[in-house]
């Protein structure tokens, strides 16, 4: 009786981590898929880890109601309550609405270190991470790239 408790138990834990790394895989892409379904800039941003010209991009200074998502998933990442304007010409935010939809990776591009912010589920490139944000907020500025991210008006 008890190997047979034990081995559904281990048929059970099988299928549940075999679901969750089937659903993880499901938005990772080959960069000829992202190419078909992303716009080149978007292209050159996400998946290329470009960065777009600062005040020449869409959202910079949106000061409109709404959430920001992937442009590539359509997943919530930030809230217009979370925007601020940091002087940089980029869309910044003192926080991610879910943390567990983001990853800080360590970026050494261009002789520099930076983290780099990244969606998790697909890996990739949202912008970067700084610790000169408001310190009555925490202290982060999240500096995304407009093209990373669709604006959703409430």
């Amino acid at each position: 009786m008890k190997r047979i408790v034990l081995l559904i138990t281990v048929c059970c834990t099988i299928i549940t981590l075999g679901a969750q790394h089937s659903s993880a895989q499901s938005k990772k892409r080959s960069a000829a898929e992202w190419k078909k379904v992303l716009t080149p800039d978007q292209y050159e941003i996400l998946v290329e880890k470009g960065t777009e010209p600062a005040y020449h991009n869409a959202y910079w200074n949106n000061h409109e109601k709404g959430v920001y998502v992937s442009a590539a998933t359509g997943d919530v990442l930030f809230t217009s309550d979370d925007k601020y304007d940091s002087h940089t010409g980029w869309p910044s935010f003192v926080k991610s609405v879910d943390p567990s939809k983001i990853a800080i990776v360590q970026d050494n591009s261009y002789g520099m270190v930076r983290d780099e912010v990244i969606e998790k589920s697909t890996g990739l490139h949202l912008g970067h991470v700084f610790d000169d944000g408001p310190a009555n907020r925490g202290g982060k500025r999240y500096c995304m790239n407009s093209g990373a991210l669709k604006f959703i008006k409430k």
